[in-house]
Parts: structure tokens; C-alpha cells; sequence
């Protein structure tokens, strides 16, 4: 088994990210606050040791976590 950085919920937010999808977007989509997306795109932002959204979303894609 291939061991994953982020969580479900974490690359389920990447993806939408990818996607074009703001964080309201990204949040009623999912059902959740615009803050709990802010915060798992922190939390993964950390994980990759990157300070910006297209760092990591580049990181992941790199790491095929995330896919276009």
C-alpha cells in the first residue's frame, strides 16, 4: 500500500482546488465551513513544507496525491 500525505478530506479540497473551485465554492460543495477548507489547505500546505496554494497543489501533483 502506497502510504498518502494528505487526508481524504484534504485531497477531496486539493482536487476541487485544481478544479477552479473557490473556498465558498469548495465549502458548500462539501458541506462544510469556508474556514474548515481554509484549514485543510493549511494543514496539507504544512505537510508539504510550501507557503502558497499553487506551491502545494504543484508538490501534489508531483507526488501524484492530486491528478489534473
Amino acid at each position: 500500500m502506497v502510504k498518502r500525505i494528505l487526508t481524504n478530506r484534504e485531497r477531496e479540497v486539493f482536487e476541487l482546488l485544481v478544479d477552479n473551485m473557490t473556498t465558498k465554492e469548495i465549502a458548500t460543495e462539501l458541506n462544510i465551513s469556508e474556514k474548515t477548507v481554509r484549514n485543510h489547505i493549511s494543514n496539507a500546505m504544512q505537510k508539504l513544507g510550501v507557503s502558497g496554494r499553487a506551491s502545494a497543489v504543484v508538490e501534489l501533483l508531483k507526488l501524484n496525491e492530486i491528478s489534473l
